[in-house]
């Protein structure tokens, strides 16, 4: 028996046009192809550990969470040793209960940062968690300093794509580093006179803290200035470091740091 299908003038009409379209589409997408490749690198906000620059530029920054003896001693040396510029990171808590060592960071002519409300792993808080944080800090550190910061070192150096994002709403500019002086270990000044030597290079973020439990801070950093000069190496603010050249971020990365930071009072 013989079976014969019949397609009539309009169905045949229907499937060409349907061909049609999509033969147009392939066009598009083909044509398109460069663009959506950008688009599709585009992962959003980026945490900053460096920028690209040959001059032999660098950003000391020092993170601050607890204490009162510390950071002053800080200050003293980079005065003493004409470092006019300098970023420092301030826990909102620390600089609502001290002030007076917050008005020297200024007077000094230092940049202040934030480095959050709650020291802890914002990527494990909520989106509004997260927002909560960071506008708390803002509010106190504005009222504290006068001025509405615009850097945000978190907590820990703990960050997700949620985390970047969401500073990034909020104006902020996340901030990580480039060489880590892991002088909160306190391994011995020769130790951390070492690691920064070894790892600074133009352009680079530097990483120390100036809360008391870092005790061997203030005893390398005249040491470490001395040599950076000696190499040629001039200091400069975190955002003077930016605006000075294209910033080069790295892409977040939903894990936490290579160097957690097990305390939660540095």
């Amino acid at each position: 028996m013989n079976v014969f299908y019949v397609l009539n003038g309009k169905k045949l009409k229907q499937y060409f046009i349907v061909f049609l379209a999509a033969l147009f589409t392939a066009g598009v997408i083909y044509a398109e192809r460069e663009n959506l490749t950008v688009f599709q690198r585009d992962d959003g906000p980026a945490a900053i550990y460096q920028v690209n620059t040959n001059k032999k530029v660098l950003a000391l920054t020092f993170d601050i969470s607890w204490g009162e003896t510390r950071t002053e001693p800080i200050i003293d040396i980079l005065k003493q040793k004409g470092v006019e510029k300098a970023t420092f990171f301030l826990s909102s808590p620390w600089s609502k209960s001290h002030p007076e060592i917050v008005k020297k960071i200024l007077d000094a002519g230092y940049e202040i940062g934030s480095h959050g409300h709650k020291h802890t792993n914002y990527s494990e808080l909520s989106d509004e968690e997260i927002r909560k944080q960071i506008r708390t800090a803002h509010a106190i550190l504005t009222e504290v300093t006068g001025q509405s910061p615009k850097l945000l070192r978190l907590p820990n150096g703990d960050f997700d794509k949620r985390v970047l994002r969401i500073a990034d709403e909020l104006g902020y500019r996340t901030v990580q580093w480039g060489t880590d002086s892991l002088d909160w270990k306190n391994p011995g000044v020769d130790n951390i006179v070492k690691r920064v030597l070894s790892g600074a290079h133009p352009g680079d973020i530097v990483l120390m803290h100036a809360s008391d439990s870092s005790k061997e801070t203030h005893k390398a950093l005249p040491i470490i200035i001395d040599e950076l000069r000696a190499k040629g190496y001039d200091f400069a603010s975190v955002t003077e470091l930016i605006e000075g050249a294209n910033s080069k971020g790295a892409k977040a990365q939903e894990q936490k740091p290579a160097q957690p930071r097990k305390s939660p009072t540095l």
